[in-house]
């Protein structure tokens, strides 16, 4: 589980907005002070919003400006990273491949990796939109506050 602090910056019935700013692998990472993670949310004044889950606790427990861990399965971000990464890849490769196939053209093989990537990226974007309410994939809340088990009557 990777695990990020983060601040509340709204409270709703269900679940919490969550500002963060990614810095679980800052200290560990290669790169160090040529990342330009933390210059460009700094320089654009972006920072990521999560929609965290309550799952049972109480809203009112929460505050705006609290800070709180948050965790995001290492498998959802491996087998995230790797398919918006390779997907948009291998569909560039292969629109080039038969655009080079059929019209035996430079240029037209150009275009054909052009709009493999431009398919590609729409192809990750349609699936982040399917998927963007599975409970699997959202960020999970790390406290001690025990979420309420409701029984059916």
């Amino acid at each position: 589980m990777i695990t990020e602090t983060g601040r509340i910056v709204a409270v709703e019935q269900d679940g919490l907005w969550v500002e963060t700013i990614q810095q679980s692998t800052c200290g560990s990472c290669a790169a160090q002070k040529g990342c330009g993670q933390s210059l460009m949310s700094r320089l654009m004044g972006h920072t990521s919003y999560l929609w965290v889950l309550l799952e049972g606790r109480n809203s009112e427990d929460y505050h705006l400006g609290e800070e709180i861990q948050i965790g995001v399965p290492e498998t959802v971000v491996v087998r995230g990273s790797l398919f918006v990464y390779l997907v948009p890849l291998l569909a560039m490769i292969l629109g080039a491949g038969l655009a080079q196939q059929w019209w035996a053209s430079d240029g037209l093989s150009a275009l054909g990796a052009l709009v493999g990537l431009l398919g590609g990226g729409a192809l990750v974007r349609w699936r982040a939109h399917q998927t963007r309410h599975d409970r699997r994939l959202q960020p999970v809340l790390l406290d001690d506050r025990q979420p309420v088990t409701v029984l059916p009557s």
